[in-house]
């Protein structure tokens, strides 16, 4: 248990980390150094790669994380991984071969408006190999207790490359179109780094040899593979469909726009590492008070925290535009959808958790597939009258149905439920913050601005919080920290 909590720790750290330098290069160096039109291009092609990249992967890495530590003997193990690395060649091939085959159609269909992407068409594919098999050695690392390696590549390595490519071009040692074509060559460089590493943690020894549980493993393959191109089709299909609509610029626009939102949902990824395990266990023991009782304060506590973070991008919005160019302020009004979309999802807690650890799961993820089809849909409709804010909406309204069904779903089928009172009153506190400190700003450097607004918004909203007791956990955590700097409070 050290070690996974030790890993977890530096895991959260470098996810932080890579925020961070993600930051910068989307809210600064992207939108001034590459121009809207190839940082449009470089976001479609990558989030285009992202979307088929399940496929490419054909779900092995989570397939390889759940039957690895079934096989006792090195002879086992070494068949089970060569299958992990060779199988999804299976279905790589012949989706290149028809990708060749109809090239020329896929290339009017997807320039149709753009004419600009044909050149950098095949780094699709190019991108998804790349990030598949990337996924598939670092989980091959994580399976021998090797995960923050391949963690740091991926949420550092890659951002830290851009963000020296970038500066490349600002210095004019690399060109606007040239940019593109070596932001796939990072990910090259990622998977080949990231697959030298999983060898030197585990020698491959390649056979052409089935596992034992082959029956079992293509099962689960095919529920991974639905699985991710549901959660990669949410998060970059309406990339995917602004391309057809609209000139690729408002691409770079939406991008700057949803990435201020995600922020909303990094509290989530960083409890779900811990909470995860221990909503399997409370499970597979039964143990239904304790579970109801985790998913009470794992929805105030993700709602309370989420929910400080989003007050903070809220409120300080107008501000934080100022520094961008201004052609990526009509953006705002995307921030403010993706963003509640964000927190509606934090305060389900550990829902996805107790799903994915029931016999239920297989349904919720043909809901999911229903969920994609309805974004497209949605976007479809709204996106030629209303744009970058019509493909929000359409993502507000489908993550929030999505949400309600999955809330639903739990409350219907194990009875069990989230929400109390507190959950109300940490709504009233973000609100009435949200109304106190939005309509005004403090007439100074953007910067400044925000720095000294965001000061005053968390001593309110941590007094009020606190005063009223919303959750005691987090109450807890404030009193331990002002008694270490010698402070108690009652």
């Amino acid at each position: 248990m050290g070690i996974v909590l030790n890993q977890s720790f530096k895991n959260t750290i470098i996810t932080y980390i890579g925020f961070g330098i993600g930051a910068i290069n989307t809210l600064y160096l992207y939108p001034f150094f590459l121009g809207s039109t190839y940082y449009g291009l470089t976001n479609y092609v990558t989030s285009c790669a992202n979307v088929i990249m399940p496929l490419f992967a054909i779900g092995m890495q989570n397939t390889l994380v759940k039957f690895y530590s079934q096989y006792k003997t090195d002879e086992e193990k070494s068949r089970f991984l060569s299958f992990t690395v060779l199988f999804p060649m299976l279905l790589i091939i012949p989706l290149l071969l028809i990708g060749l085959l109809f090239y020329d159609e896929i290339l009017m269909f997807l320039s149709k408006k753009n004419p600009i992407v044909k050149s950098y068409i095949w780094l699709i594919p190019f991108i998804g190999l790349s990030m598949a098999y990337f996924e598939i050695f670092y989980a091959w690392a994580r399976v021998h207790m090797h995960s923050v390696f391949g963690n740091f590549i991926k949420e550092v390595g890659l951002r830290l490359f851009s963000l020296f490519l970038l500066v490349g071009v600002y210095f004019d040692w690399l060109s606007v179109e040239g940019f593109v074509y070596a932001t796939a060559g990072l990910y090259l460089l990622a998977l080949l780094v990231t697959m030298f590493y999983a060898f030197s943690v585990q020698k491959p020894t390649f056979q052409f040899a089935k596992p034992k549980n082959t029956k079992d493993i293509l099962v689960y393959t095919f529920y991974i593979i639905l699985s991710g191109s549901v959660a990669n089709l949410l998060l970059d299909g309406d990339k995917m469909i602004l391309n057809q609509y609209m000139i690729i610029d408002n691409i770079a626009f939406y991008s700057v726009a949803t990435y201020i939102a995600l922020v909303i949902s990094v509290p989530s990824r960083a409890m779900h590492q811990i909470v995860y395990p221990i909503t399997a266990k409370l499970m597979h023991e039964n143990k239904h008070d304790e579970l109801n009782s985790l998913y009470k304060k794992t929805s105030i506590n993700l709602q309370i925290v989420g929910g400080f973070v989003m007050l903070c991008i809220f409120v300080n919005i107008n501000q934080l535009y100022e520094i961008v160019p201004e052609d990526y302020r009509g953006g705002v009004p995307v921030v403010f959808m993706i963003g509640l979309s964000k927190y509606f999802d934090l305060i389900l807690g550990n829902n996805n958790a107790i799903i994915f650890n029931t016999k239920y799961y297989r349904p919720v993820l043909f809901l999911g597939l229903a969920l994609v089809i309805l974004t497209f849909v949605l976007n479809i409709i709204f996106i030629p009258p209303f744009g970058i804010m019509g493909s929000a909406f359409a993502t507000l309204l489908s993550i929030t149905f999505y949400s309600i069904a999955k809330l639903l779903f739990v409350v219907k089928k194990l009875h069990l439920y989230p929400f109390t009172k507190q959950n109300l009153h940490s709504l009233v506190v973000t609100t009435f913050l949200f109304l106190a400190f939005y309509f005004w700003e403090f007439p100074v450097y953007p910067l400044v601005g925000i720095a000294l607004k965001s000061v005053l918004v968390t001593i309110l909203y941590v007094y009020l919080n606190y005063r009223f007791n919303i959750s005691p956990e987090i109450n807890q955590v404030i009193k331990g920290l002002f008694k270490k700097i010698g402070i108690t409070i009652s």
